[in-house]
């Protein structure tokens, strides 16, 4: 009887678990049929992420007239349906938001300050104030508008009568212009996270997206440097991976440089965009999911979904330009780099302003920031620099020193900034993987240029001593690579990219 006791008190729970994980894999299946349900978690191999990102990449094209042509007039209408974003460039938002009258403080972002907390119910009522606020505020603008036409009306009626030579008008209100202009180059208040930022001012505000884990709610660092004279709106992200370190020091290297008093423009950075990861030491959200695979994301989505809807709505359409700064993934390390789609025109002039900085053509995956941004009619790139968790001082400096460039290119800074040699741009690229498992020894090292049939490094098999090189499959530079470490047949060892004779390059 004691023997028959036990034998079914040990069954029972081994029943459960056994129907538990019965009821679980049918549900597991499902959502993997389910086109609108994203990739199940053991589907999202983080081994090769960064990888096929380039080998599913759509080739360079040589000549697409036609096709180019229509690109940009794309990207001109996604910014025409968005015209909202035009006034936040130019510092008009203020007058479109009716949560902006609270003042953001202005501080030293270099001082340790506490941070600031979110205010949820004021960004629910600006969600829901907009349709009755909206009919209030028309017949503002309109009255100021109103106020000042008579006057604006005036001259033009007393030039109109007085002056039968039109051209004289003209020529008058053509020298009139460049003092208007100068007048107008002052900036205005801007408006981010439910916070006037004042001109001239830097401040640091916080940015949830509403998800709370345990029943505590994440709250971002947002930076924001608006700068005292109009310009354009440059935003900066860093982390969306949890485990990359790189971009959080490069961000808060740039944004605490910078004076708003001589800014031009203004400067949005948010060095931790994936903080649950970030403080777990791991690429994902707790999901398990990739949340740079869920741009622009769904207000009603999964976890991944509604992070990656928060931050786009609130932060990432408020820029004109934006830079999204990476890492290698699992144990791979990037040279500094710029990946763009250089299919685009807007984006092929846009890498033109970082100083020393190699470009790989990458037309980008669904899902990324850097896709949803630029369908959104937003220059973007991403930089890749060096490997994750760590902090890579030479690293570091060529991605501060590349986003010093592109400032001054566009006009927000003005130093002396002396440009370095121009790094070449590869069209085509390739990962060269290992054919057998073991311990990689690499032979090379990034930036080195490699010819056709070089051997790149070795895999030794602990146990049988064979030792199996590794070649390189085409004539270029070492751009990508693995660290030293147990690698599996197939494992991407190493990306080789090409140069390319591109007419008009």
């Amino acid at each position: 009887m004691l023997f028959a006791r036990t034998s079914q008190a040990t069954l029972k729970p081994f029943a459960i678990c056994l129907l538990a994980t019965c009821f679980a894999m049918p549900a597991w299946a499902a959502n993997e049929q389910n086109p609108d349900q994203p990739v199940p978690p053991s589907a999202q191999l983080p081994e090769d992420e960064n990888v096929e990102d380039v080998e599913r990449s759509e080739p360079r094209a040589d000549a697409q007239p036609a096709e180019a042509g229509e690109k940009p007039a794309a990207k001109e209408s996604a910014a025409g349906e968005g015209s909202q974003q035009a006034p936040d460039a130019k510092g008009d938002v203020k007058d479109q938001t009716p949560d902006s009258g609270k003042v953001a403080p202005n501080i030293d972002l270099k001082e340790v300050a506490p941070m600031p907390e979110p205010e949820p119910e004021p960004a629910k009522e600006s969600e829901s104030d907009p349709e009755a606020s909206a009919p209030e505020q028309a017949p503002d603008e309109t009255g100021d508008k109103a106020d000042a036409s008579p006057e604006q009306a005036a001259p033009e009626t007393d030039t109109a009568e007085t002056g039968d030579e039109p051209s004289e008008t003209t020529d008058t209100q053509d020298e009139a212009q460049p003092e208007t202009e100068a007048e107008a180059k002052a900036a205005g208040s801007f408006s981010l996270l439910g916070k006037e930022i004042l001109p001239g001012t830097s401040t640091r505000l916080a940015w949830s997206p509403g998800i709370q884990i345990a029943g505590l709610s994440q709250i971002t660092p947002v930076l924001v440097v608006n700068g005292a004279w109009q310009g354009p709106t440059l935003c900066l992200t860093g982390a969306i991976h949890g485990d990359e370190l790189n971009g959080i020091e490069i961000i808060r290297r740039t944004m605490y440089d910078l004076d708003p008093e001589k800014l031009t423009g203004r400067v949005i950075g948010v060095p931790i965009v994936n903080l649950t990861g970030f403080q777990q030491g791991t690429r994902y959200l707790p999901d398990r999911r990739d949340l740079n695979r869920h741009f622009p994301g769904r207000e009603d989505g999964t976890l991944a979904d509604r992070v990656a809807h928060s931050l786009f709505k609130n932060v990432i359409q408020r820029c004109d330009m934006l830079v999204d700064i990476h890492t290698g993934s699992l144990k791979r390390t990037n040279l500094p780099q710029l990946r763009a789609d250089m299919n685009n025109p807007q984006v092929a002039e846009f890498t033109r302003g970082f100083d020393s900085m190699a470009v790989v053509h990458s037309s980008g995956s669904e899902g990324m920031l850097r896709t949803a941004a630029t369908e959104a009619g937003i220059r973007t790139v991403t930089l890749e620099a060096g490997e994750s968790l760590r902090i890579q001082e030479h690293q570091i400096e060529a991605g501060v020193n590349s986003l010093h460039s592109l400032m001054e290119k566009h006009g927000m800074i003005s130093r002396m900034f002396v440009w370095g040699d121009p790094e070449p741009v590869y069209y085509d690229s390739t990962w060269v993987r290992a054919a057998h498992g073991g311990i990689l020894f690499s032979d090379v090292e990034l930036g080195d240029r490699v010819s056709e049939g070089e051997i790149l490094g070795y895999v030794s098999d602990p146990i049988t001593n064979a030792q199996h090189p590794i070649r390189s499959s085409a004539e270029g530079r070492v751009i990508g690579m693995a660290v030293d470490q147990v690698v599996m047949a197939g494992f991407a060892a190493y990306h080789i990219g090409t140069e390319a004779e591109v007419p008009g390059e």
